[in-house]
């Protein structure tokens, strides 16, 4: 589990409280020990090993954590009703409670509670008077409910901007797809403009250029043919115009960093090589990939930095995005990164993921069709014929 920097002092606070109790017991109040002091150290030792192993537990309510948690409520327990004496050791209990709300639900919790409390109670009742036991038991009770309680808090102001972070990431998707479909519709829209009623336009005149050079004009005949060959060059180059803006591939590095900007926590880099070649359709397949590897940042792995590199290798468009946030021995996808694998796989690709050193996504997506080499060279071809000179009495095609 990551922590955030307040939480990560925090913790280095308690952990520093905790041993300083156990070190101060056996020194300041040896006398009020039960237990031989080596017995009552090995004790407060597995109660430490058992705290730091769920502060550092990569994720929470698992068997493991589980296992921890009650081993933490079994020896604190031990180490109060064995060292009733010492008045501040109960302060432990406290500890315990705050850190059962990260492994166990609430009503869970409040069995924690209630046992710490019951303990602390016995544990005075050992030296004390019912009364005080009573009383003792009931102001660690409180204290524990204050400290459950800002915990909860604190739980839920972090789901909240973890919440708000992941819409701003959803909205940013939808904008930059929107965007580039709204940019293709555009160029579409162009495109046909071009096609229809320039393209057309020039047929015409091309076809009125061909008739008229067949007719007796003198001298006017060379320049007739001269307007024949600009009207074909003109053609060939709105054929090339329109085929070119049909054809123009999205900016794979605008609409990423589109997604990733605003995103502060984690900061987002983003490398996109020059000779990354994507069509519309693989445009939208990468971008919702990072947008789910931003949320499993945000949501899961609590990263801090999520590193964005695409490359291509003999066409084929690669993407690995790799952050430094909690991984996992074994990934289990959820419904987000199952949605990932199905639109990569529809879109002729695969999808590898990685979580024993932060969390990784790797996918690969076939090469497109028809390269944009490939299109300008035939586009070229294309030109040149509709700019040679052919036969007078050649057919023209419409554009």
């Amino acid at each position: 589990m990551r922590r955030t920097d307040p939480e990560v002092w925090a913790g280095t606070a308690m952990l520093v409280v905790i041993l300083g109790i156990g070190a101060l017991v056996p020194i300041a109040a040896p006398d009020a020990l039960t237990l031989p002091v080596v017995a009552w150290l090995a004790v407060f030792a597995a109660f430490v090993l058992a705290t730091v192993g769920i502060v550092l537990g990569s994720g929470f309510a698992t068997t493991r954590a589980y296992t921890l948690l009650g081993a933490q409520v079994v020896l604190v327990g031990t180490l109060v009703l064995t060292a009733p004496g010492a008045g501040w050791l109960p302060i432990l209990l406290v500890v315990v409670a705050a850190l059962s709300v990260y492994v166990v639900p609430v009503p869970v919790v409040a069995v924690v509670v209630a046992v710490n409390a019951v303990v602390v109670g016995a544990a005075v009742g050992l030296r004390g008077s019912a009364t005080d036991a009573l009383l003792t038991a009931t102001i660690y009770l409180l204290l524990q409910v204050a400290s459950v309680g800002s915990t909860l808090a604190l739980q839920r102001e972090r789901r909240m901007r973890e919440q708000l972070a992941v819409a701003h990431v959803e909205l940013r998707a939808a904008a930059v797809l929107r965007d580039e479909s709204t940019r293709s519709q555009e160029r579409l829209r162009i495109a046909r403009e071009l096609h229809d009623v320039l393209g057309h336009q020039l047929t015409v005149l091309a076809l009125e250029l061909e008739t008229a050079s067949h007719q007796d004009g003198g001298p006017a005949r060379e320049h007739v043919l001269r307007a024949k060959d600009v009207a074909r060059e003109l053609l060939g180059d709105v054929r090339a115009t329109v085929g070119e803006l049909r054809r123009q591939a999205p900016s794979l590095q605008e609409s990423l960093g589109a997604l990733a900007e605003r995103v502060t926590v984690p900061r987002v880099r983003v490398a996109v090589a020059d000779d990354v070649t994507v069509d519309e359709d693989q445009t939208v397949v990468l971008v919702r990939v990072l947008q789910e590897a931003l949320t499993n940042a945000i949501r899961h792995a609590e990263a801090t930095v999520l590193d964005v590199v695409v490359t291509a290798d003999e066409g084929r468009v690669r993407l690995v995005a790799q952050d430094d946030g909690w991984g996992a021995a074994r990934v289990e996808p959820g419904n987000g990164l199952r949605g990932i694998e199905e639109r990569v796989r529809a879109a002729g690709g695969t999808v590898r993921l990685d979580g024993r050193n932060g969390f990784r996504v790797e996918v690969e997506l076939d090469p497109v069709r028809r390269s944009v080499v490939e299109r300008r060279r035939v586009d070229g071809d294309g030109r040149a014929l509709a700019r040679g000179a052919g036969p007078v009495g050649s057919t023209v095609t419409g554009a």
